[in-house]
């Protein structure tokens, strides 16, 4: 993952080289909204089970999801942005071996930075908090994660103009989410830090 934000770093700087000014001119509303499909990758960094053995480690599956974000623009420059998507089900494992599942509703804040925002090709960076609601958690011998999670989130990515109002947006974002893992009776065994890579590809509309 440490390599694909390398590429799309060096990416943006090549591109910012000859991207050209192209929309100064034109007056733009302050909204803009992405729709993406991204992938999520845990990193899946979990504590052994208590009185397990080291390798008895619980993770999660990586899956692609919808995203949809909405932007504010208070200058050309600086925009936040949240970023939304619906109850998403992921299976547990132990061992690699599916042992249930659960549901998790993720939303970030960012605070982002637009380095060409006149230009067609605008990359940008961003950080904010992540919330994820944690719900419907269904693993076997009753196991229990926590209700939610607070966490950090970076971001980089960049949007390529089509014309006033369209562009094709691409984006990465590293996210921190954890839970502890319980017993039925609400005692600790594991911590599980998911601490998902976000890679996106999609579409943007500027009002």
């Amino acid at each position: 993952m440490k390599k694909i934000v390398t590429i799309a770093a060096a990416a943006a700087a090549f591109a910012s080289s000859f991207a050209a000014p192209v929309f100064a001119q034109e007056a733009q509303s302050p909204w803009l909204v992405r729709v993406r499909a991204v992938h999520l990758s845990p990193e899946n960094k979990s504590d052994p089970i208590n009185g397990q053995g080291a390798s008895d480690l619980i993770t999660i599956n990586s899956k692609t999801i919808p995203e949809v974000d909405i932007s504010y623009f208070f200058t050309k420059n600086i925009a936040a942005e949240l970023v939304l998507t619906y109850p998403q089900e992921q299976d547990v494992r132990l061992n690699g071996s599916k042992i249930g599942t659960f549901k998790h509703l993720p939303p970030s804040l960012l605070v982002q930075y637009h380095f060409m925002p006149d230009s067609a090709f605008s990359p940008y960076v961003g950080a904010g908090i992540n919330y994820t609601r944690i719900s419907s958690v269904n693993i076997s011998g009753g196991l229990q994660l926590d209700n939610s999670s607070f966490g950090g989130a970076l971001q980089i990515g960049a949007d390529y103009k089509i014309n006033k109002n369209w562009l094709i947006n691409f984006d990465i974002k590293k996210v921190q989410i954890s839970s502890d893992v319980k017993t039925a009776a609400g005692a600790k065994i594991s911590s599980v830090k998911i601490d998902p890579w976000l890679i996106g590809v999609g579409v943007g509309y500027r009002f």
